[in-house]
């Protein structure tokens, strides 16, 4: 086990799935607003009602080739950085899809948070291998606890005090949006700064907002 802990960090019944809120005291700095605050419910919310889909449903999807590149790229990134025995803290881990990938770079230990409860409960179940539209895996090599809360609001160091340092944090296709607010920004990279260890790695993907905005006016071009 990577950290001392005082209860086993996965159990029969998976890992442990606990919540926490943000205490603003002392923290004031970065106290947000109630606009703010209701996009990221919004977030949660939609990501807690996503369904799982069937391999044939995903396969059917009229995005399917980018979600594969989407994984390709995380997948290269991964196996890169992740070495053997690594403590690895995954922020906006999602319903767990990079699971597998984490487990092929043979890691030591996972923290995985997410906003979205619902996609907390997703991973809980992909990493005890009984989801129904996946074919039963053998158990994930490395012990695992997973969180429900905001990572861009709560200052982490705090929640994970008995975890931290890591070797690896990653966030992969969410760090968008914390850029919701200047506050939430900091926030995102003073969580990454404090939980990693000295010389540790962060690796993350996000869009890039000028090669957007670049298409969408060219496709308007087109379209005029």
């Amino acid at each position: 086990m990577k950290r001392g802990y005082t209860e086993s960090p996965s159990t029969s019944l998976g890992p442990p799935h606990s919540r926490f809120r943000h205490n603003p005291e002392g923290d004031s700095q970065f106290l947000e607003d109630e606009s703010t605050k209701n996009f990221a419910r919004k977030v949660a919310d939609h990501y807690s009602a996503r369904t799982n889909q069937t391999l044939e449903e995903r396969e059917a999807s009229p995005i399917i080739h980018l979600k594969k590149l989407n994984n390709w790229i995380k997948s290269v990134l991964i196996q890169l950085y992740a070495r053997r025995g690594d403590a690895v803290l995954d922020l906006a881990c999602g319903k767990g899809g990079d699971l597998i990938k984490w487990d092929k770079a043979k890691i030591g230990y996972y923290v995985g948070i997410d906003i979205a409860e619902g996609s907390i409960e997703d991973c809980r179940t992909r990493y005890n291998g009984d989801a129904d539209h996946h074919q039963r895996r053998k158990k994930f090599t490395f012990p695992a606890r997973l969180i429900c809360g905001d990572c861009f609001e709560v200052p982490l160091d705090r929640v994970l005090e008995d975890d931290a340092p890591f070797d690896i944090c990653s966030c992969q296709f969410a760090m968008h949006y914390s850029w919701s607010t200047e506050a939430r920004a900091r926030r995102a990279l003073a969580n990454v700064s404090a939980l990693l260890r000295p010389g540790g790695i962060f690796i993350g993907t996000m869009p890039d907002a000028n090669v957007i905005i670049k298409k969408l006016r060219e496709g308007f071009i087109l379209c005029s």
